[in-house]
């Protein structure tokens, strides 16, 4: 396919997803069937027009004056990806799958400054409805974070120290141009890739067939670094999901002590059992919902880590048509779910034990509201500064995450150059 017939399926798909409100990877699978004749490349090249038109939804549309899918594809293709009008105009001129030329109006708009009074929402490509929780976040800097989740995510890799170290890593996968990153000292990053360019496969390759690394953003890296510098022996990852937080925790451990995986889907646990093994953590034991009780835990655990179900506003970047589909009506559900768990996953901290609450979304209904609203009904926990304690655990020279009171931390794209997360280390006070 050439670059008009490209745009066209992008406004397309964009469209059936914006009229049938379906998450795009179902938008962008069905398409494909519909469309075999079309490679590997082309499919690649229609998902990221796709994707980074959601992603700036609402400025280009302010650009354009026009919110509609083919106004969002021409302003990503000309706009963001550079090729500007002429470029546009040049692959839409023969092609007969292309979409109609360019029209005088939409090129004078092509060519146009961004409007000056594009409201910050607008601007920050932020929901209108969540813009009020999202400036109380970040204040004069909100705008500023928006544009920061509204562009594309780096691929990052967290190096397995059950089987090496990051010195290796980079030696092994040089061909991958990584750079280490500047928190987590077991971290490695490859640089998103811009317009049509392919980013690599890293699951294809040996290092990660052999468990030398896993795919974990750095902010993650960094929470299961926190919740390992309490040096817990006994170890609840209360809600293990896929298991990435447990195998980060069982490397930063050194396969000592003991972690128990547990979640409230046995489907999404499924995955931890393959990853365990390729990584070689022996250190875990995994608590089948469906089979086992972990009540024998309560009262028990040195850290219980609870990674809660959230909005994932934090992770807008590599899921940019979750921000346009998430609803109040969704938000409150996952908050109450969080109370709840919070709650029932802190029974299991011993007394002197540690919680870590963490979360990838940047509201504050969710993070720092959600943890103090509990620290204010168990009087027995207590929150731990991570201020600090942050040079000592990541070193001067490392960015800082945004600090509350009483301690909590939020890393975020543009402050931390992750993705958005959040932060709490609780401790349950001794007995008497």
């Amino acid at each position: 396919m050439k670059d008009g017939g490209r745009l066209a399926a992008a406004i397309e798909i964009l469209g059936d997803v914006e009229q049938a409100r379906r998450p795009v990877q179902d938008a962008l699978r069905d398409w494909g069937r519909q469309h075999r004749f079309a490679g590997s490349g082309d499919r690649l090249v229609i998902a990221n027009l796709v994707f980074d038109a959601l992603r700036r939804r609402l400025s280009l549309a302010a650009i354009m004056q026009d919110e509609s899918p083919r106004a969002l594809v021409f302003a990503t293709y000309a706009r963001i990806w550079g090729f500007g009008l002429e470029g546009l105009s040049a692959v839409l001129d023969g092609d007969r799958f292309a979409p109609e030329p360019v029209s005088e109006e939409e090129a004078a708009r092509l060519v146009a400054d961004a409007p000056s009074d594009m409201a910050a929402h607008v601007a920050a490509d932020i929901p209108e409805w969540l813009w009020p929780q999202f400036f109380e976040a970040f204040g004069d800097a909100a705008v500023e974070e928006g544009r920061a989740l509204a562009a594309r995510a780096p691929i990052d890799l967290r190096v397995n120290l059950l089987k090496g170290d990051r010195e290796r890593m980079l030696r092994k996968l040089s061909h991958l141009s990584l750079h280490e990153t500047t928190i987590s000292p077991v971290g490695l990053r490859i640089e998103p890739p811009l317009g049509k360019e392919r980013a690599p496969h890293v699951q294809a390759e040996e290092g990660f067939r052999k468990g030398w690394f896993e795919l974990q953003d750095e902010a993650s890296q960094v929470a299961a670094l926190v919740a390992a510098s309490v040096e817990p022996a006994q170890v609840l990852d209360y809600c293990a999901g896929g298991g990435g937080k447990t195998l980060a925790l069982a490397g930063a451990m050194g396969n000592r002590g003991q972690i128990y995986a547990h979640d409230a889907s046995k489907l999404r646990l499924a995955p931890i059992f393959e990853r365990l093994q390729r990584a070689g953590a022996r250190n875990v034991q995994v608590r089948d919902p469906e089979a086992t009780s972990i009540a024998d835990l309560e009262g028990r655990m040195d850290l219980v880590f609870v990674d809660v179900p959230c909005s994932g506003t934090g992770v807008w970047r590599r899921r940019p048509d979750s921000k346009w589909r998430i609803t109040p009506n969704a938000l409150a559900a996952r908050v109450r779910e969080q109370r709840e768990v919070l709650a029932a996953a802190s029974r299991h901290v011993r007394p002197g034990g540690h919680l870590l609450y963490a979360t990838c979304s940047l509201l504050p209904c969710e993070n720092g509201e959600q943890v103090r609203a509990f620290l204010g009904e168990a009087g027995e926990f207590e929150a731990v500064s991570l201020e600090p304690r942050w040079s000592g655990l990541f070193g001067d020279a490392a960015p800082r995450p945004r600090f509350e009171e009483p301690g909590f931390a939020t890393l975020s794209p543009a402050r931390t150059a992750t993705d958005g997360f959040f932060i709490a280390l609780l401790r349950r006070r001794e007995e008497g």
